[in-house]
């Protein structure tokens, strides 16, 4: 049966969730693990698979193969010599013959390996994909909706997750999955966190996004983490801990060979974290350092979910920030314009905050009349966005107007009395 997969090997691998190609993989960061010189190729895994009676592994690859599955290499298949038998029995009675010591006969294990090990119902990757979907969906509803109804949406989807992890049957392959998914969820709760004013809560999930994305080794996700605790820290006063976050973001982007995007969004947070420290060579520094990854970011081919916000428009709000800072609103209105103009209509809660932030600026500039236009932009929309930080934006305009006398900014404080 040479070129079909027929042998005990086949089945074994299929039920533990892996490809011919992700075996592979597995199979060289177990020996990794054991600290034993042996690898596989996929070729020789067809082999191993298809031919009648299969080749032998050798001495190495055979003692990875019986620590992946827990079972002795002739219970996959293999015709194995006398001398090279693995038994299950207690290593004290091990003797003469070479031994290892199993949780249960051989019969058992092979069943545990084929079936569900665990009573609950079955995830699959069918599951996982309308999981993903939920998940990915998530950025949607905030950008235009707001973080109010998205968070709502995230503790469903969490508890679906967590209540599968707990009680569902699963192959190793899925489960690392939905782990990775609740590292993901952790991320968005700490970024609602800091929309909704909860510094302390974003922070706390910052901490649990943290650990569950090195537990599943995904240094990207660990990133996305980082760039939301930049902002959280900054707004919490611990401009160290911004500052170490950054760094660390740099770290892990270049170690998972992360494409110009990636950097680009560390290198906003640069930009944040030395604007608020008013390092404004710092930020100008950060800031040339963005632009010149927004300059290679269209060869990107594989930009993470969470990156994808990211563009030159964000390269322009941040250099209005610094100009803010360094109070000169009139040299940050074309910048914060430009914003505006480049944001994109898929971002109706980004595009509402950086519309409140020009109209603030321009108030500081004495454009009153602009400044009120924008703001009332902003109000004409106002039913379909629930985010907390942008109403506290429109309340920071609204204290601001109130000193300026003005019949533009007294009837455009009524209106947002009335609307918001």
């Amino acid at each position: 049966m040479t070129g079909q997969e027929s042998g005990g090997l086949a089945r074994l691998r299929r039920a533990a969730g892996h490809t011919q190609e992700t075996f592979v993989k597995a199979f060289r960061q177990e020996s990794a693990r054991l600290g034993i010189a042996a690898a596989v190729s996929v070729r020789q895994l067809r082999r191993w698979e298809s031919e009648t009676p299969p080749p032998l592994p050798h001495p190495g690859q055979q003692a990875v193969l019986e620590a992946m599955f827990g079972m002795p290499l002739a219970e996959m298949g293999f015709d194995v010599p006398g001398h090279r038998v693995t038994v299950a029995a207690p290593i004290s009675d091990a003797g003469e013959v070479k031994r290892r010591t199993f949780v249960a006969d051989a019969g058992a294990l092979a069943a545990a390996a084929l079936l569900p090990a665990a009573p609950g119902p079955r995830i699959g990757t069918a599951d996982l994909g309308r999981l993903r979907e939920r998940l990915d969906g998530l950025y949607q509803t905030d950008h235009t909706a707001g973080s109010v109804p998205a968070s709502t949406q995230a503790e469903r989807i969490e508890a679906g997750i967590t209540r599968a992890l707990s009680s569902a049957s699963y192959t190793a392959g899925v489960g690392r999955e939905l782990q990775t998914m609740l590292a993901e969820l952790h991320g968005h709760r700490a970024w609602y966190g800091y929309d909704g004013g909860r510094i302390a809560e974003g922070r706390a999930a910052c901490m649990e996004a943290l650990a569950a994305a090195q537990l599943v080794d995904d240094p990207l996700l660990q990133v996305s983490v980082l760039e939301t605790l930049v902002l959280l820290a900054i707004k919490a006063g611990r401009s160290w801990e911004a500052a170490s976050a950054v760094e660390n973001g740099y770290r892990l982007a270049t170690q998972a060979g992360a494409g110009a995007t990636v950097h680009l969004v560390i290198a906003l947070r640069d930009t944040n974290v030395a604007t608020h420290a008013g390092d404004l060579s710092g930020a100008r520094r950060a800031l040339s350092r963005a632009v010149s990854f927004q300059g290679r970011a269209d060869a990107d081919t594989d930009v993470p979910n969470w990156a994808k916000f990211v563009g030159p428009f964000e390269v322009d709000y941040a250099t209005a920030d610094m100009y803010v800072r360094a109070d000169q609103p009139k040299r940050a209105v074309p910048f914060l314009r430009a914003a505006v103009r480049g944001i994109g209509g898929g971002l109706a809660r980004n595009s509402a905050s950086y519309r409140v932030k020009l109209a603030g600026v321009l108030l500081a500039a004495g454009e009153v009349d602009e400044a009120c236009a924008e703001v009332g932009g902003v109000l004409d929309t106002w039913g379909g966005i629930a985010s907390p930080r942008l109403l506290g934006k429109v309340h920071d305009f609204q204290r601001a107007a109130g000193v300026v006398d003005s019949p533009t900014a007294r009837e455009c404080m009524a209106r947002i009395r009335e609307t918001v």
